[in-house]
C-alpha cells in the first residue's frame, strides 16, 4: 500500500523484484495506491478503499485497515501484506505455509504485550471484514484506546482467538537486530541476523539511509550496510 509522495515508485518496484526472487511459484502482486506513476507493469495498481473517517480526523496510518474490506476489488485467496520499506533477504515461501488463521510479527520491544507489528501479516481476503466495520462504527473509541492501527488490529483479532505470530527469527528489526549495540555500533557494520527472511525498517531509518549509514540525533550511530544494495534492488 502506498499513498502520498513520501515513498517513490522505486520502493514498489524493488519490493516486487525481491518477492519475485524469494517466493517460489506464481503469485499476484497488488499495490493499493493513489499514485501509479512509475510503477512497473507486473504490479497491479488498484485504488485504496475509502476509510470513511469523519471530517477533521487525521488519517495517521489507519488506511491499512482497508485491506480488510469484505470485497477488496474482487480479490480472493490468501494475502501476505508487506510494507513497502522492508528488505527481503531470504525465502518467503514459508510465510504462505505457516499454520494459522491470522499471522503477524510479534512486537520486539515489548514482547509481553499481544501487539503485533503490521509490516508483515497474512490473512484470507474478505475473512476479517469485521475489523474494518467495527473501526468505522467506533472511530472515536478506537482512536482513544489505541495509538495506531496495529495495536487495534492485534487486540481485535486476539479477542477472537485468531491471532498468531511468525517464528521470531523470520522478521527482524534493522534497528534492534542488525545494528550492533553501543559501543560496537561505532566499530562494527550492521549485519543480517541468522535465520532472518525479512528486515523491517521502522522509525526514522529506511533502506537508503541504512545503505550509506548515518548519525541521527533521533537514533543511534550506524555504519554503512553495503549488503543492502544486493537485496534492495530491481
Amino acid at each position: 500500500m502506498k499513498w502520498g509522495a513520501k515513498y517513490g515508485p522505486e520502493y514498489i518496484n524493488r519490493l516486487y523484484a525481491m518477492v519475485r526472487r524469494h517466493l517460489r511459484g506464481e503469485f499476484r502482486f497488488v499495490c493499493l495506491t493513489d499514485r501509479s506513476e512509475g510503477i512497473r507493469t507486473e504490479v497491479q495498481c488498484l485504488p485504496i478503499p475509502d476509510l470513511a473517517l469523519p471530517d477533521g480526523i487525521p488519517e495517521r496510518g489507519w488506511k491499512k485497515l482497508t485491506s480488510f474490506e469484505a470485497d477488496l476489488h474482487g480479490l480472493k485467496g490468501t494475502a501476505l501484506f508487506l510494507d513497502i520499506d522492508i528488505v527481503i533477504v531470504g525465502d518467503i515461501t514459508p510465510f504462505f505455509e505457516q499454520p494459522g488463521e491470522f499471522l503477524i510479527i510479534h512486537d520486539w520491544k515489548r514482547p509481553w504485550r499481544i501487539t503485533g507489528n503490521s509490516s508483515v501479516y497474512r490473512f484470507e481476503l474478505g475473512a476479517h471484514a469485521d475489523v474494518l466495520a467495527s473501526f468505522r462504527s467506533h472511530v472515536e473509541a478506537v482512536r482513544k484506546n489505541f495509538r495506531h492501527e496495529q495495536a487495534y488490529l492485534s487486540d481485535f483479532i486476539h479477542r477472537q482467538g485468531k491471532l498468531g505470530y511468525w517464528p521470531a527469527d523470520w522478521c527482524r528489526s534493522y534497528k534492534y537486530h542488525c545494528v550492533p549495540r553501543w559501543p560496537l555500533n561505532h566499530f562494527r557494520a550492521p549485519s543480517i541476523p541468522e535465520g532472518a527472511r525479512i528486515l523491517i525498517f521502522h522509525g526514522v531509518v529506511n533502506p537508503p539511509d541504512a545503505l550509506v549509514g548515518e548519525r541521527n540525533d533521533n537514533w543511534r550511530h550506524m555504519l554503512p550496510a553495503p549488503w543492502i544494495a544486493e537485496h534492495w534492488v530491481e
